[in-house]
């Protein structure tokens, strides 16, 4: 059988760049065929000549395709952790601390390794961060005065604070953005990221 049919090779395409954009995988060929409503046999030749075009190409991992799109997709978005309530002793990317992934493009926090911490509480609102926002960090170690760290206090408390440095008495001050807390002070910390950005509910 000779393939000739241009309007069922671009939905082969549609269909594998949908469903990897949805599901980070690349559709069976069964599900190929069942959306077209053709037989397996007839959804192989089609997806054979896409390869001879060069329009598709098959990856290491057996059945799944490649596509200009979504090898695009793959370069530009990235999987970065959420974190939830972070318990005491454990890092805070420890596997129970991880709620689920979030898919976004990279381009949107630049150059570094990040999560996503779940806000809790309402000792950062005057910094607009409120109970249940997302707020992406930049994974480091180290941190400018004035910028907002996620710190391991006490040796396992995870906070959310803007840093300061008390150089008087030697020892650095975590300041809550609430006018009704007041600021901790501790001899040493473990920062263990920036504040970068934050992602909230409107409703």
């Amino acid at each position: 059988m000779q393939v000739k049919n241009e309007k069922t090779i671009n939905a082969i395409l549609d269909i594998i760049n949908d469903y990897y954009m949805q599901y980070r995988e690349s559709p069976t060929m069964d599900k190929i065929a069942e959306k077209l409503g053709i037989s397996k046999a007839t959804a192989c030749r089609y997806v054979n000549v896409l390869m001879e075009r060069g329009l598709l190409e098959r990856t290491s991992r057996y059945g799944a395709f490649k596509t200009e799109i979504t090898n695009k997709y793959d370069r530009e978005m990235s999987e970065y952790p959420v974190v939830g309530d972070i318990a005491c002793g454990t890092p805070i990317l420890a596997e129970q601390n991880i709620e689920y992934y979030v898919t976004m493009s990279a381009n949107l926090l630049g150059n570094g390794n990040f999560f996503i911490l779940r806000a809790k509480g309402d000792s950062m609102i005057n910094a607009g961060i409120k109970d249940g926002d997302l707020v992406v960090v930049r994974q480091q170690d180290t941190a400018e005065e004035g910028q907002i760290v996620v710190a391991l206090v006490d040796g396992s408390e995870a906070t959310l604070k803007r840093y300061y440095l008390d150089r008087k008495h030697k020892r650095i001050r975590l300041h809550p953005e609430n006018d009704e807390m007041q600021d901790m002070f501790y001899k040493e910390i473990d920062i263990q990221g920036i504040a970068v950005k934050v992602f909230k509910n409107l409703l």
